[in-house]
């Protein structure tokens, strides 16, 4: 099984590939909060026969990843996003 993860910038979402199907994705809008330019990521999908695999956590862990190095900001507007994040108190500095 191989595992492919990017950022898919022209439809402003994170993807996940599985045997380059895609398992999912987590959308995301840019927006400036003070002199930070953030992203909102709104949504994330799993589809149903990837669920159950931990392949949620590891397309935000990549995405948030991304938003650090390239010195974005985040809001987690999605609710699997806030909660990743209140479990992986590494990534709350993140937060606008």
């Amino acid at each position: 099984m191989t595992t492919r993860l990017e950022h898919n910038a022209a439809a402003t979402r994170y993807e996940i590939h599985i045997d380059d199907t895609l398992a999912g994705y987590a959308d995301y809008s840019e927006r400036t909060v003070g002199d930070t330019t953030v992203r909102d990521f709104q949504h994330t999908l799993t589809f149903p026969e990837f669920r159950g695999r931990g392949v949620a956590a590891e397309l935000i862990e990549f995405a948030l990843r991304d938003a650090r190095d390239n010195g974005f900001g985040i809001i987690p507007t999605c609710w699997y996003v806030e909660k990743f994040i209140a479990e992986h108190r590494e990534y709350a500095d993140l937060v606008a």
